[in-house]
């Protein structure tokens, strides 16, 4: 036994050495590896393309927001069940007017006091799915098809939120907005008193026989 133990007292005071030596170097070495302890460097290449630049003129002056719950079905084989997707879906829509189409015409002076301004008719400028707050509720039969199916699910979504908003009278909506809005900005503006009306269409000439 004490032969066996002089063999092993070599060995082991070789591994205690190694294993303090190692829990010395450690440290040392991840500082090697990282000397500045900085978090890793992402690069990103990019090249952005101007495409298209357009004026805007659109006074934004009412904002509805949906929500729906819609189930949407496709027939696709004769002797299979019909797809089906059911989404819950969050959208909005909003009314505005496009001062863009103001004309010179529009804004008369009526002596020093009152200035007539004839506003175009209010639009629905937007109308849209707020994806972030909306998703697919369940997808039966989709047979390998159901990013088909949900995408035109969310289409039909989509109409049906402007059917909804223009259902709910965001036109007439904007127009009360537009006179609570605009007619104290343009009095301030004008120092006179200010009378909103609509633009008067062009009436449609007959043909010529």
């Amino acid at each position: 036994m004490p032969y066996l133990l002089r063999r092993l007292l070599p060995l082991l005071f070789l591994v205690g050495l190694g294993w303090f030596l190692w829990t010395k170097v450690r440290p040392a070495l991840a500082d090697f590896e990282n000397p500045l302890n900085l978090a890793p460097r992402v690069t990103v290449t990019h090249n952005t393309v101007l495409q298209k630049v357009e004026a805007l003129g659109r006074m934004e002056l009412v904002r509805y927001e949906f929500r729906d719950v819609v189930e949407y079905k496709k027939s696709t084989y004769r002797f299979l069940p019909d797809a089906k997707v059911a989404l819950i879906v969050a959208g909005n829509a909003i009314g505005c007017l496009d001062l863009r189409k103001l004309r010179p015409q529009d804004v008369v002076l009526e002596g020093d006091s009152v200035v007539r301004v004839a506003l175009p008719a209010p639009e629905l400028c937007v109308w849209q799915i707020d994806h972030s707050k909306s998703k697919v509720y369940s997808i039966e039969n989709g047979f390998f098809q159901d990013a088909e199916l949900v995408d035109a699910g969310y289409k039909y979504a989509e109409q049906n939120v402007r059917r909804a908003a223009l259902n709910s009278g965001i036109l007439a909506q904007t127009d009360q907005n537009a006179q609570k809005i605009l007619r104290p900005m343009l009095e301030t503006m004008t120092g006179r008193r200010v009378i909103l009306s609509r633009q008067l269409q062009n009436p449609t000439r007959p043909a010529r026989q």
